[in-house]
């Protein structure tokens, strides 16, 4: 015969510990920083350059779906404004996750993605504009007419936040 069991006894418990981790948002990230988890920098949405980005995002949507709503692929023009157009709102979008999530201490790519916007949504910005004639589709005509004005407005964004991008690689260049 086995000898009985003996009930469990119960612990008293354990007081739990706490930590509170605050984080303060910096445009120019100490590279060297490095963490094993993702943060989440819901100051960055604050400073200009994340201002600038949410802009881009409203605006590049607004050109792209202006344009999308009419015959653009009748006139290859439009179809180049459209290629750049989507092609920077959803790198945009997907650079916005990368700034909120801090993970841009970890990847140098500001200046380079700014840059590369800002040149080709000028050019985007210069077609688009001497692209639109009353000549050619008059029942587009406003459509186009503001996806320009809109093309260029995005520019300008995409030209502040080359800016901010490069006087923070300086920043770190020069450390």
């Amino acid at each position: 015969m086995e000898a009985p069991v003996p009930p469990p006894q119960e612990q008293p418990p354990r007081p739990r510990s706490h930590t509170v981790t605050t984080t303060s948002s910096s445009f120019t990230a100490n590279l060297s920083a490095s963490s094993s988890t993702l943060a989440y920098d819901r100051e960055f949405l604050r400073t200009l350059p994340g201002l600038l980005m949410v802009t881009e995002i409203v605006l590049g949507l607004l050109v792209w779906t202006l344009i999308a709503g009419t015959e653009y692929f009748l006139y290859p023009a439009f179809g180049w404004v459209m290629f750049v157009a989507v092609f920077y709102w959803v790198l945009t979008v997907f650079f916005l996750i990368i700034y909120m999530t801090m993970t841009y201490t970890r990847i140098p790519q500001g200046l380079c993605f700014n840059g590369s916007a800002f040149i080709l949504y000028l050019i985007a910005a210069i077609v688009d504009a001497s692209s639109v004639t009353k000549e050619l589709d008059s029942h587009n005509y406003n459509s186009w007419a503001a996806s320009s004005f809109f093309a260029f407005v995005v520019t300008s964004c995409y030209a502040g936040n080359t800016y901010f991008s490069f006087i923070s690689w300086r920043s770190r260049t020069l450390q």
